[in-house]
């Protein structure tokens, strides 16, 4: 009897001691976390961190999640399960300063309106078309709004920039002021060869659309005031004054975006004369770059197609650079299919520098480089190819440079007063590209007439890559330092057999039914040319019954293909079930019994010990 007291008494206990815990633990330990994920990504990274820190007015967030209509998409509710962790975990670390409000916008409800009006992207998912919404809202105490129209998985590693950026924006709403020093007539005006106005370059239009701009010629002495963007287009005879200026701003975290050009064809007058070549390798050594301004690169595997006066022929100096070219984990470039540009120049890290050096643009390994004068002056493209020498080397075409580095200047130019020079920053935030050219409009679209208003259709993604470029420099260096992480995600090969098994007899059904419908279009076209002489349409018993059964046939089909997805779901969760039986509980049980053996083991050495 007593031994059953005592029994109760402790079951009693160790109930009480486990309540006692989990409530210390909701009280006390709530946010703290341990993240032994590969790249750690389900913890925030401390640029996240340090934005939620920096919030002063609370930001909700809306996030629009199908829930019910997706049911049976294994895959896409394991990434919006991964989506909403991740949204917890920023309303933890912000302190009350991020809400979070999960919403299903079902179909025809108040949800759904609510996120049509935010301008989310519904996806068509599935045999059945279902609209899927999967996407996020926010809203700042200024009623200003931002969102992120779909999470795209394919697009995971950017997960957690994309929500930084939005919190980012909403915390920090004023506008974003770009500054252009350049020369080139980037915004338009009189063209010096033909006589006639160009209209503004669509580059310099479509930031002017989302940035506040102001453009100065070369000659201007400083950096414009409260320049959060500084854009340096083909620099060139700029003064001391104009470099001091532009070190001490990189000296104290400012921004760069930095086109620099070997041969220039933006300016043909400036390339008929020999001029054609920016001049910024005072900065760029310092920066801890090697730009040769009298080299340019060609390639003969990345060389574009042109035409001549004798057909087509490929100007190994005009490239195109696709997805192996372009750096794939650098928000930048990433999803980018192709940019073009011409008279490239390549950049080399300079040795012994501290600065962090990551290539954005590359061109291929079958690369060499031609003197600038040869190349402005070859006018043959034949010619230019047979002046090409295989250097068998990648050639680094545009560069994100951060980190540590060192002022140009051991002390302040003369006629600079009341200036404290300031020698070294940990905080470097450049992007150098070789080329200027790839920002004229020839090389990435085509500009039509449609009724008096020009139509500009792109071919290219250097827009993209240029307004990708200025909007990631105009963030914070913490929403910066964020950039790509890892995935969650880790294949299961028995899972993907089985999606593959199931997406092969899907494709099978739906080419049959396609088929079908392809068919019946046919016979009803044929139908509807049997008219009557009153104009009806006559349709006798035969054609009725062979309607009748491919009506039922298409939805015979129709109950196959849902049936196929259900099967694959459910394979799919009954493989989940084993494996969570496999994790909780037999793995556990393992785990004791071998240590109950290395316990019994133990004990029978003390004894034959004594």
């Amino acid at each position: 009897m007593l031994n059953k007291f005592s029994g109760t008494v402790t079951a009693l206990l160790l109930v009480l001691v486990f309540g006692a815990l989990v409530l210390v633990n909701n009280l006390v330990l709530s946010k703290v976390r341990i993240d032994l994920t590969e790249d750690n990504v389900y913890s925030l990274s401390a640029g996240s961190k340090q934005i939620l820190q920096d919030i002063e007015e609370p930001v909700h967030l809306y996030f629009f999640f199908s829930d019910k209509a997706s049911n049976g998409m294994t895959g896409l509710r394991n990434y919006a399960n991964r989506v909403k962790s991740l949204l917890q975990e920023y309303t933890t670390a912000a302190d009350g300063n991020i809400v979070l409000h999960q919403i299903d916008p079902e179909p025809f409800s108040e949800a759904e309106d609510q996120a049509n009006g935010f301008g989310l992207t519904a996806a068509s998912i599935g045999a059945g078309g279902d609209a899927i919404y999967l996407g996020l809202a926010g809203r700042n105490a200024y009623d200003n709004e931002k969102t992120i129209g779909f999470f795209d998985p394919a697009q995971e590693r950017f997960l957690e920039y994309e929500v930084s950026k939005l919190i980012y924006q909403l915390s920090e709403p004023q506008s974003v002021k770009i500054s252009v020093i350049t020369d080139l007539p980037v915004n338009g005006g009189q063209n010096p060869m033909t006589g006639q106005f160009d209209p503004p370059w669509t580059i310099y239009s479509q930031l002017e659309q989302l940035y506040t701009l102001e453009k100065v010629a070369n000659d201007t002495s400083a950096v414009p005031d409260e320049t959060d963007v500084l854009l340096l287009i083909h620099p060139q005879n700029y003064s001391d004054e104009l470099q001091y200026s532009i070190d001490q701003y990189a000296m104290a975290g400012g921004k760069i975006l930095a086109f620099v050009d070997p041969a220039s064809e933006a300016n043909p007058a400036a390339a008929m004369s020999g001029s054609s070549s920016s001049e910024l390798s005072n900065l760029l050594n310092s920066w801890g770059v090697e730009f040769d301004s009298t080299q340019v690169v060609l390639d003969a595997a990345a060389g574009l197609d042109i035409r001549t006066q004798t057909g087509v022929a490929r100007h190994f100096g005009y490239l195109g650079l696709t997805t192996n070219s372009l750096d794939a984990e650098d928000v930048t470039t990433s999803g980018l299919e192709v940019i073009n540009g011409a008279s490239f120049g390549a950049l080399s890290q300079i040795e012994g520098s501290e600065v962090k050096w990551q290539p954005l643009l590359s061109s291929t390994a079958n690369s060499g480089t031609i003197d600038a004068m040869t190349y402005s002056m070859t006018r043959e493209v034949e010619q230019l190819s047979q002046k090409f020498v295989d250097g068998g080397q990648v050639q680094v075409l545009a560069v994100r440079l951060s980190g540590k580095a060192t002022s140009a200047f051991t002390e302040v130019p003369e006629g600079i007063e009341g200036s404290k020079q300031l020698s070294q920053t940990d905080q470097l935030n450049i992007i150098v590209v070789a080329d200027s050219d790839l920002l004229t409009d020839r090389f990435w679209g085509s500009a039509a007439n449609f009724f008096g208003e020009s139509i500009f259709t792109p071919f290219a993604n250097n827009g993209d890559f240029v307004t990708n470029a200025v909007e990631n420099l105009a963030g914070s260096n913490a929403l910066i330092s964020v950039r790509s992480r890892g995935t969650f995600a880790r294949p299961f090969e028995v899972v993907n057999e089985l999606t593959v098994k199931a997406e092969e007899r899907f494709r099978e059904q739906e080419q049959l039914l396609q088929a079908q419908l392809q068919q019946t279009e046919q016979q009803l076209a044929e139908l509807q040319g049997q008219q009557a002489e009153g104009g009806d349409l006559v349709i006798n018993a035969q054609q009725q019954q062979a309607i009748e059964e491919f009506m039922q046939k298409k939805i015979t089909i129709r109950k196959e293909l849902r049936e196929v997805r259900h099967q694959l779901a459910k394979d799919i969760e009954n493989l989940g079930s084993v494996l969570k039986v496999l994790n909780i509980a037999v793995a556990p049980l393992l785990l004791v019994l071998i240590l109950s053996l290395l316990a019994r083991a133990m004990r029978k050495r003390s004894k034959g010990a004594l």
